[in-house]
């Protein structure tokens, strides 16, 4: 005796999401299917015959209803470009965790998506939180021996983990023939780096017979183009410690006389600030690796944040440092330091692997007044 009964209205309501989804694949020719807790569509997606889209090209998108899936997120999606993938987060009970990850053709078309999907309505009441993705791929490694060398510690990494690119090292402030007792070992993918963490746990592995600490570098805020395109500020790095602020700027003015604007030294580096943009780009590509006072120095531009977008940042990354920023300042960021190790202080101003005696700075946004405060005692050189 066949029986009557409807289904209920969750089981009606699954059967047209399995309908819309199959309407989806069907349309697109994309593949779709489901692994470690994840469901992937695309990557690569039909026809694809090129290598992985560049860095950059990933956004992460948040604040998703928990009954959203692709047959929704995809149609938005592919108004703004082509998607290569789409690897959504499942729970067990067949909803999405709240996010997805993004990956468009390009990183332009990610950069625009990221715009317009930010704080879009997706349903009524329901706002995305849209921003960049990143593929860390760079471990901190501390606990290391301050005689050794880079050339020994890429060894020596290279022995007890697969897929290491490289290592970078930086020498301590006080005597330039050690390094800092830490080291940032790059991977060439972040799956290599998260299987290289997970066999580096303290207690497994020793380096030289010396216990390790290892977690995740603070991946690299990403900033526009356009943002970088104004900026007038270089970091110099590895300075000795008797290089004074008067040395600094004769050697940043020796290519144009008066083209610097002013100096802050902070134990081994300094900001230089630049009337003209021409001429900070100028200086940079000339007195990069310049050795002055007996110290090769490194010199980069440094890395405007946006306040707001540094937060969105954050909190899709999974970094800490979200919750150190304040309303009234502008970050400058040149990259990772050492999660852990960052000091409970209201700053918003992060140091690439610089020494952890000075981890932030202050700077207001009229930049024509400088650092007004230096803070982040935390460490060792």
């Amino acid at each position: 005796m066949e029986s009557n009964q409807k289904p209920s209205g969750d089981a009606l309501a699954g059967m047209q999401k399995e309908a819309a989804l199959r309407a989806l694949i069907q349309r697109t020719g994309y593949q779709l299917q489901q692994e470690n807790g994840q469901r992937r569509y695309g990557g690569p997606p039909p026809g694809w015959d090129g290598p992985h889209p560049e860095r950059g090209s990933e956004i992460f998108v948040g604040k998703l209803p928990r009954d959203l899936f692709e047959d929704e997120l995809v149609p938005l999606c592919e108004k703004f470009g082509k998607i290569y993938e789409v690897r959504m987060m499942m729970d067990f009970n067949g909803n999405n965790r709240g996010y997805a990850f993004v990956t468009f053709s390009n990183k332009q078309e990610a950069k625009t998506a990221m715009k317009q999907l930010n704080n879009y309505e997706i349903r009524n009441g329901r706002l995305l939180g849209v921003c960049a993705s990143v593929d860390n791929c760079r471990l901190f490694v501390g606990g290391i021996p301050k005689i050794k060398k880079r050339d020994e510690i890429l060894t020596e990494m290279k022995k007890v983990t697969d897929g290491v690119v490289d290592v970078i090292v930086y020498p301590s402030a006080a005597d330039k023939s050690k390094n800092r007792g830490f080291a940032f070992v790059e991977y060439e993918s972040h799956r290599a780096a998260a299987m290289a963490r997970r066999k580096l746990l303290p207690g497994r592995i020793q380096l030289w017979g010396y216990p390790i600490a290892v977690d995740w570098a603070e991946p690299e805020v990403e900033v526009d183009d356009d943002t970088m395109a104004t900026v007038k500020i270089l970091y110099v790095r590895n300075l000795m410690l008797q290089t004074t602020e008067e040395t600094i700027e004769r050697e940043f003015n020796s290519l144009k006389p008066g083209a610097v604007e002013r100096v802050k030294k902070i134990r081994d580096y300094a900001f230089v600030h630049f009337c003209q943009r021409e001429d900070a780009i100028n200086a940079m590509n000339a007195l990069n690796g310049k050795v002055v006072e007996g110290s090769p120095i490194e010199v980069t531009l440094a890395k405007p944040v946006d306040k707001d977008s540094y937060v969105r940042y954050t909190r899709g990354t999974g970094g800490r440092g979200s919750s150190l920023l304040q309303t009234d300042y502008t970050a400058y960021t040149l990259g990772q330091v050492k999660p852990s190790l960052i000091p409970n202080t209201s700053a918003v101003f992060m140091l690439n692997s610089s020494n952890f005696l000075f981890t932030f700075i202050y700077l207001p946004f009229n930049l024509h007044f400088g650092p007004t405060l230096i803070m982040g005692f935390k460490g060792r050189t």
